[in-house]
């Protein structure tokens, strides 16, 4: 797609049926904005230019970020977990495949056929944190609903690429990422949190922010150590 130059930056500005403006900076300095199909080009513009030094910082990020290791899921390797690092101890052995955490050692271990791949074993850890980010989420609901004053009818768990969590408004239904259950359980309460306060406010606008300060004080020492985090080969994440 061409690049267009938007308050002097190359921007890859895409125009589709969506609410709000939005903006991406991707590893290796792309920048692309989606923009409502009528959005007026001054309104791009005064978008786009508001938001410099924040683009102008994360593109810096990703110029001193060291890439992700390539992980083949054998033993020896560190694995994160609620914030921690663990080696991971591979067993090969006949029977259903699958993944626990010996907590006394802090050592996740994986038991698998012999001749399972590395996709393979991906796939058992990752079902495994799947379950353990599942038996978290309804305790979480239950503390920060009453709070947020605010109820989800329904949440889900996948994997995104760009988004640490999402809130359909509409459904009442917020998904969170997969990725959370490797990050510290308070920036997973952030993302909670975060996501409820939407059911009061559909934007990133003051009025969200503010009630985001009411109910979580804390939240920026969280958001800030996700934006610690590169999620996908290719993108910046953030609460949507």
């Amino acid at each position: 797609m061409p690049l267009t130059t938007i308050a002097g930056l190359e921007i890859d500005l895409v125009r589709k049926r969506m609410r709000s403006l939005r903006l991406t900076v991707y590893a290796g300095g792309r920048i692309r904005v989606a923009v409502p199909l009528h959005t007026p080009a001054a309104a791009v513009e005064e978008f786009v230019q508001a938001r410099h030094a924040w683009i102008q910082k994360h593109q810096q990020q990703f110029a001193t970020r060291a890439p992700r290791p390539s992980l083949q899921y054998v033993s020896g390797e560190q694995h994160p977990f609620l914030g921690r690092l663990h080696e991971l101890q591979v067993t090969t052995a006949p029977g259903r495949p699958r993944a626990w955490l010996d907590e006394a050692t802090a050592q996740l271990h994986l038991h698998v056929p012999s001749e399972s791949t590395s996709a393979q074993r991906a796939a058992v850890l990752a079902a495994w944190y799947r379950q353990q980010l599942k038996q978290r989420i309804p305790g979480l609901l239950q503390h920060w609903e009453p709070v947020v004053g605010r109820q989800a009818a329904s949440w889900g768990v996948k994997q995104m690429r760009t988004r640490w969590g999402t809130c359909n408004i509409g459904a009442r239904r917020i998904w969170l990422n997969l990725e959370l259950i490797k990050r510290p359980l308070p920036c997973l309460e952030y993302v909670v949190v975060h996501e409820l306060t939407h059911l009061h406010e559909r934007l990133h606008n003051a009025r969200f922010w503010g009630l985001l300060d009411q109910f979580m004080p804390d939240w920026r020492t969280h958001k800030n150590e996700l934006n610690q985090v590169l999620l996908g080969p290719s993108s910046h994440p953030d609460a949507d």
